[in-house]
């Protein structure tokens, strides 16, 4: 594995997926044809995909002919974990004229060495908190009711029970994705039939 802190070795294109509090950094050498690093300015742009939260930007500084971003670990760990929306600007330094080039998405995952992050995806958590749901049904089982003009209608037992396994699916494709990662066989068994 190459040294990660070595820009000469930042991998090509933007993460899929960064730690909160990791250094990381990736470079554009597809841009430098149409927009010489010596004549342009590129900024990643971030926002919460749920419309909430802060909005970090990430400018690339030249590395040789390429384009190179940088986020330090002091950057990165005053990002919120979650998944996030960003789209990389291309700005011409002689009139600060802007064009949006490319967008994307990454996922800010939470540290486990940070205390009290919850790493669950949110597959995790939604089926932990159906699972209580479910719990505390047999406890107050009204489907709806009204107060002061205002209705309010909960979800019945078959629905929570759908939802969980939409979930419980879920979270099995990000374990097989994860086991692809790492290189390991995905784990699904393929049957086959001879005749």
């Amino acid at each position: 594995m190459a040294n990660l802190f070595d820009p000469n070795n930042a991998p090509e294109g933007e993460p899929l997926e960064v730690v909160v509090g990791d250094f990381i950094q990736w470079k554009r050498s597809d841009l430098s044809k149409d927009y010489p690093n010596n004549t342009y300015t590129m900024t990643y742009v971030y926002h919460l995909a749920d419309g909430s939260g802060p909005e970090p930007h990430v400018t690339g500084t030249a590395l040789g002919d390429d384009y190179l971003f940088t986020v330090t670990s002091a950057q990165s760990s005053q990002v919120a974990a979650g998944k996030y929306k960003w789209q990389l600007e291309v700005i011409r330094n002689s009139d600060s004229n802007r064009v949006v080039i490319d967008r994307g998405e990454v996922d800010f995952i939470g540290d486990i060495d940070a205390s009290g992050a919850d790493i669950r995806s949110h597959a995790e958590i939604m089926v932990s908190k159906i699972q209580s749901i479910l719990e505390g049904k047999a406890d107050s089982d009204v489907s709806n009711y009204s107060i002061a003009g205002r209705s309010l209608t909960k979800m019945t037992f078959e629905e929570l029970i759908s939802a969980r396994d939409v979930y419980r699916r879920e979270i099995q494709q990000e374990k097989v994705k994860a086991r692809i990662k790492r290189g390991k066989p995905s784990g699904s068994t393929v049957k086959v039939r001879f005749s």
